[in-house]
């Protein structure tokens, strides 16, 4: 009767601890860690990069320029006026004269501006939530109304900020994937390590009847608890980090640009199940190469 059949298992290939298991199991725990924050920082992204989509889409900005005897002032106010009477505006509002100074301020440097430079002055739209009105409504509205004024509706932004989300979410991807070979590279290594180290008990369960699939399915077996064990520090680490983020964040800069919330933490659950299954798919398959070319 074969080992296989007799349902006997030996209690291990490899010693149950030694410094190369604890240095393995400390490896992929960094690794989950490290996997389990992309996650998480995607998620995060994306939230943040719909979040501006959203409030960019929802208004526009006017620049009006003065003419004639009127004053910058006055045509700020009265475009405002104007377009807060168009449907599908939600409200208009001419702002300081400092927000278009600072404006212009980027391209001619810190030194104040001259104080007959004619300056535009803005007017921030927000657009109705139902029915909102378009651009070109406004810009109808505007020369109606006799006003030399430009409408920005963001386009350019938003694509930009869905290019940056769409790039931090492939990063993600792209980091996981790398994460992944690396953890599946250390797991091939131990075990193959593993089997020249065993090489005389490997070679008795062969004249005991045992076969390379029994064999590759104890070291599957194995690296998988490992990795599932990994899996889950490397993770808790991850959620109690992400964790710590968000509450830092609050009211802090780094809540817009990076809002952690607290449903995102469960991003780190599905961690050792996917490290059990990347360290048990490499090891068998290692295990039973290695076996195969065995002289």
């Amino acid at each position: 009767m074969s080992m296989e059949a007799a349902g006997w298992r030996p209690k291990s290939l490899l010693p149950k601890e030694d410094g190369a298991q604890a240095t393995l199991l400390f490896v992929i725990a960094v690794l989950a860690f490290l996997a389990s924050l992309a996650a998480i920082g995607a998620i995060a992204s994306e939230r943040a990069a719909e979040g501006w989509r959203d409030q960019l889409i929802g208004s526009a900005t006017v620049l009006v320029r003065a003419s004639g005897l009127e004053s910058a002032d006055a045509a700020a106010a009265r475009a405002a006026e104007t377009l807060a009477g168009v449907r599908g505006v939600a409200e208009a509002r001419a702002l300081d004269k400092s927000k278009g100074d600072a404006l212009v301020a980027r391209f001619i440097g810190p030194d104040p501006l001259p104080a007959d430079l004619p300056v535009p002055r803005l007017v921030a739209v927000d657009f109705a939530s139902a029915n909102p009105a378009s651009v070109a409504d406004l810009r109808r509205a505007l020369e109606a109304d006799g006003l030399d004024a430009t409408v920005e509706d963001h386009s350019l932004w938003t694509a930009q900020i869905m290019r940056t989300g769409a790039l931090a979410r492939w990063a993600a991807i792209g980091l996981f994937l790398l994460i992944s070979g690396a953890a599946g590279a250390l797991v091939a290594f131990a075990t193959r390590q593993g089997l020249d180290a065993r090489r005389d008990l490997v070679e008795i369960l062969h004249l005991s009847g045992a076969s390379d699939s029994f064999i590759a399915r104890l070291f599957q077996t194995r690296f998988a608890r490992m990795a599932a064990l990994a899996g889950a520090g490397g993770g808790a680490a991850a959620a109690l980090a992400a964790a710590g983020l968000h509450l830092y964040g609050k009211g802090q800069s780094v809540a817009a640009i990076m809002p952690v919330a607290w449903t995102d933490l469960t991003a780190t659950l599905p961690c050792p199940i996917i490290a059990a299954l990347i360290a048990a798919v490499t090891a068998r398959v290692t295990a039973q190469a290695v076996l195969k070319n065995a002289p």
